[in-house]
């Protein structure tokens, strides 16, 4: 049976995956899911009703991107995304939290801001600023290494790409102003083909 990917263009969490697949060389079945009209066969294989999904070669199917990653990575060993050591490991998945942090605020906010002359201020105002504290971390983090964990491409890096590639497809590019070792890393990161060809597209 052929891997089978089920995901949204503009999806953050969609692209996570996509990235490690492609890092890994992995071939897949790409399946575009309308997540606003999503069929019978995808709400049978995903009971929480979000991209992505994946079902591998073995018939094991997957969602949630962040066990989606995981799995791939132990399955599929090399490149890895994580660590081998233990504790780099858990500090890895904890860099990977704060990234998807960013993701759930960033799309909080989009899902927002569509409301238009109904949204909540007093809401906007709470996503921007947990966005502003999660990149102001990511940004010192970048003080005294290339990546967000260490000097290698991590899981950390995939999903915090992801999210900020998000942002800036909803909201411009004014964020890299304020974070110049942020800007430098995600020019850097667009280099590769895995992270520039998943690039969600207006």
């Amino acid at each position: 049976m052929a891997r089978i990917l089920y995901y949204a263009q503009r999806s953050p969490y969609a692209r996570k995956v996509r990235i490690v697949l492609a890092e890994k060389q992995l071939p897949y079945e790409p399946k575009e899911t309308d997540i606003n009209n999503k069929s019978p066969e995808f709400l049978s294989l995903s009971p929480i009703g979000k991209v992505p999904v994946l079902v591998d070669e073995n018939d094991l199917v997957f969602w949630d991107s962040t066990l989606i990653v995981e799995y791939l990575d132990e399955t599929y060993p090399q490149p890895s995304f994580y660590p081998g050591s233990r504790i780099e490991r858990l500090c890895c998945r904890q860099g990977e939290e704060l990234a998807d942090s960013l993701i759930d605020n960033v799309v909080g906010l989009w899902y927002e801001t569509r409301k238009g002359n109904q949204a909540d201020f007093g809401t906007q105002a709470k996503y921007q600023s947990s966005i502003n504290r999660l990149l102001g971390v990511f940004e010192q983090k970048l003080t005294n290494s290339a990546y967000l964990l260490n000097e290698t491409l991590s899981a950390v890096d995939v999903a915090a790409i992801s999210g900020l590639g998000y942002y800036s497809l909803r909201f411009g590019n004014n964020w890299q102003q304020e974070y110049p070792k942020l800007r430098q890393w995600f020019e850097l990161l667009h280099q590769r083909k895995s992270i520039d060809s998943t690039m969600p597209k207006a």
